[in-house]
């Protein structure tokens, strides 16, 4: 682990003007860094951003700001890659996977109806376990998880070990997916890429881990999807759930003895 105080490095990407301004999204990213190592941050996410399949945008905003926050550690959600035939079949079995996890296929339904109305905004939808509503309805632009990592060091040792490749795309999916699934309120994550190349989705839970299904849309769809099923009853103020998603630092870390904090 990196020494020294943190920064949160962010960045997102439009065509056709900013997002304010209704800009295509084009692409975004994370990554959690120390000062010395600021301008590798910065120029990866520049590289990201300008090598999209989506286009190459017009609008970039690359920030950064200092963490006060104590970083929480976290262990990555067991990986598991389920390869499929066709799109029919990948999409039931991400509707038996979320059944798994006691979600109702009434309440299953009813999300894909909001992911269908709601699939160009940039962050992600909540919907009650319980009601099948969505209860972010303050966020008109969903809500996005941030200020999160694996250093590369760490993500290459798990990779070897799990024999799995050493892209960028599984490592930021899968940090995302295991600070959402952390939280004792999320039940699930439903998600797959709005980059009209990458077809690949999962489905990610505490109880299942990170299921990769090969299948979850056609190829050429630019519309993505990310719903999280949120139990209520576990976390009654939602702004703390919220808050802990946007703003709790967290960074993966495997296969090493540690504190669950660093101060």
């Amino acid at each position: 682990m990196q020494e020294g105080k943190f920064y949160s490095v962010r960045m997102r990407a439009a065509k056709n003007g900013s997002h304010e301004q209704g800009g295509k999204h084009i692409s975004g990213g994370e990554k959690l860094s120390t000062l010395s190592h600021m301008k590798h941050a910065v120029n990866a996410l520049l590289e990201k951003g300008l090598t999209h399949s989506r286009g190459t945008p017009d609008f970039m905003q690359i920030q950064f700001e200092s963490l006060d926050e104590p970083i929480k550690l976290v262990k990555p959600l067991q990986i598991e890659t389920n390869e499929v035939e066709s799109v029919e079949i990948g999409q039931a079995l991400s509707w038996n996977l979320l059944e798994k996890v006691g979600i109702s296929r009434q309440i299953i339904e009813k999300a894909y109806t909001y992911m269908t109305q709601y699939s160009g905004i940039r962050g992600a939808i909540l919907i009650d376990i319980h009601l099948g509503e969505r209860i972010d309805y303050k966020n008109e632009k969903g809500v996005r998880v941030s200020r999160m990592d694996w250093m590369n060091t760490n993500f290459e040792k798990w990779a070897d070990y799990y024999k799995v490749p050493k892209n960028s795309r599984v490592k930021e999916a899968l940090v995302l997916a295991t600070k959402v699934c952390e939280h004792p309120a999320t039940v699930a994550e439903l998600c797959w890429s709005d980059d009209p190349e990458y077809i690949t989705g999962y489905v990610a839970s505490k109880k299942l881990g990170y299921q990769r299904i090969s299948k979850l849309k056609e190829y050429g769809d630019e519309r993505g999807c990310r719903i999280f099923f949120v139990d209520s009853s576990k976390d009654e103020d939602l702004n703390s759930y919220i808050q802990y998603l946007e703003k709790q630092p967290v960074i993966i870390q495997w296969g090493e003895e540690n504190d669950s904090r660093i101060d």
